[in-house]
């Protein structure tokens, strides 16, 4: 199937602003890009691209002063298949991972690893490794959360989100990372489009969404 996708994003700067713009598809989709993923700035300023530690294509620029648009508009093959279900995806053990996956199992800036430790084994050690384990921790948030975009914040965390009981999806998505990280499975954070199709039409402007990959089976 084929997707347009794409965004509309304006800024009123009131002073001269550095920003570092994440955007782009992500290299491993380029393959499926029909038309290519073009960032328009208007006005027109530099824009210097580099590759993160993640892999992620992203842009620095220095924004004037007043209104400043970033958009992009393009078409991109998908299989349009669900997520596969794989109930007997092994969970491996340390020293079985590959290296590359193991700064998936660090705590972070959202993901107080050390906070929730105690918590997570408590709940969920005597859980099944692999799918099993993953997919009784996504109950889990699911449970204990309650979605509402007026609950966003920026510096809300793994932790604050838990003791609120509230967050929007980037909560949900850190809430399970910072709970899969603590039992020993890869879990690393993924941001995409939040599309319209199969859902009711809808006249407002689409979303940004989050979620979540863990690594198990051999594959994230």
């Amino acid at each position: 199937m084929k997707i347009r996708a794409g965004y509309e994003i304006s800024h009123d700067c009131l002073q001269p602003t550095p920003m570092i713009l994440a955007l782009s598809v992500h290299p491993s989709r380029g393959p499926d890009l029909i038309t290519p993923d073009r960032m328009r700035i208007e006005p027109v300023v530099p824009a210097n691209a580099y590759r993160d530690g993640f892999g992620n294509t992203c842009h620095v620029i220095h924004a004037p002063v007043g209104r400043l648009t970033i958009s992009a508009d393009f078409l991109i093959a998908d299989s349009g298949t669900a997520d596969e279900v794989a109930p007997n995806a092994e969970q491996h053990s340390l020293e079985k991972l590959p290296v590359e996956t193991l700064v998936y199992l660090l705590g972070s800036r959202y993901c107080e690893t050390d906070r929730f430790s105690k918590l997570a084994w408590s709940k969920f050690g005597k859980v099944r490794k692999g799918w099993r384990l993953v997919q009784t921790i996504c109950d889990y948030v699911h449970s204990h959360l309650t979605f509402g975009y007026e609950y966003a914040n920026p510096t809300k965390t793994a932790w604050d989100a838990h003791t609120e009981r509230r967050g929007v999806c980037r909560d949900f998505a850190h809430l399970a990372i910072t709970l899969c990280r603590c039992m020993n499975v890869p879990a690393r954070y993924c941001t995409g489009y939040l599309g319209d199709i199969g859902v009711p039409p809808d006249p407002a402007p689409m979303d940004f969404s989050a979620w979540f990959e863990v690594y198990l089976g051999g594959r994230w």
